[in-house]
């Protein structure tokens, strides 16, 4: 079944990915990761439109890649604004782009109100006041945002 599949849906997923990122390695790469995730399914022979499956997985990785490296691109703009003396080190670097990336990960379901609340409350030190300001909300609202952000990140440990 997965031979099958592979053989004949790879060249055709490949030459999409190729065509949408604009190179070979990156479609390699983005083609044998949405393979692998359809080795990783459970029931393989319950794919009925493989196609559509293909590029669905194939959909989210190249999305998930693009807001990985819009995270990098804004905390290598932040990074830069920062004196050279308080730069991190190769490791530190990569354990805080990590830890963006799954901070993003955590909150992708809340609204961007939310996100935006609990970032500014988290990372930026503002009060929920300054923050209600900044979004043109209520007080109120804002420690409901904060309680949710909270909760996509603490639930998740769960």
């Amino acid at each position: 079944m997965l031979h099958n599949l592979f053989g004949e849906h790879h060249g055709w997923l490949f030459e999409r990915l190729r065509a949408r990122l604009g190179c070979r390695h990156d479609a390699a790469d983005m083609a044998a990761e949405t393979f692998a995730q359809v080795v990783a399914m459970r029931d393989q022979r319950k794919i009925h439109e493989p196609r559509a499956l293909l590029t669905t997985i194939a959909k989210r990785l190249v999305f998930a890649s693009w807001r990985r490296r819009d995270l990098e691109r804004a905390y290598l703009a932040a990074l830069t604004a920062e004196p050279e003396r308080l730069a991190p080190s190769a490791e530190d670097h990569y354990l805080l782009l990590e830890t963006l990336v799954e901070i993003d990960r955590l909150l992708d379901g809340l609204s961007s109100k939310a996100r935006a609340a609990f970032l500014y409350s988290q990372l930026d030190g503002l009060t929920y006041a300054q923050i209600a300001v900044e979004l043109g909300v209520s007080v109120t609202r804002v420690h409901q945002y904060i309680v949710q952000g909270l909760r996509a990140c603490y639930g998740a440990e769960t």
